[in-house]
């Protein structure tokens, strides 16, 4: 396991993301390659409940906001590669 997935991880504990917050983190995290399409499509099933759905948008708009050396989150977010399925 490395560093920075380590340092993911404890900050999902810490901040007590949910399920869905915690995917939405993976999948447009500043890793230099993309999110797996298995990992696409159970973000995209997520939306189907009111609820994460929620909690998935608003990692998304969080993740839009983000800049500087977090531009991959921006990127990842709006990427047509990491939308294609």
């Amino acid at each position: 396991m490395t560093t920075s997935a380590l340092r993911r991880q404890v900050k999902n504990i810490v901040h007590n993301y949910s399920e869905a917050e915690i995917k939405v983190r993976e999948a447009t995290s500043n890793d230099p390659w993309g999110p797996s399409s298995s990992l696409m499509s159970e973000i995209a099933d997520l939306t189907f409940n009111v609820v994460a759905f929620a909690e998935v948008m608003g990692m998304v708009w969080k993740r839009l906001n983000d800049s500087g050396k977090n531009w991959r989150h921006v990127y990842k977010v709006t990427s047509p590669k990491t939308q294609a399925g």
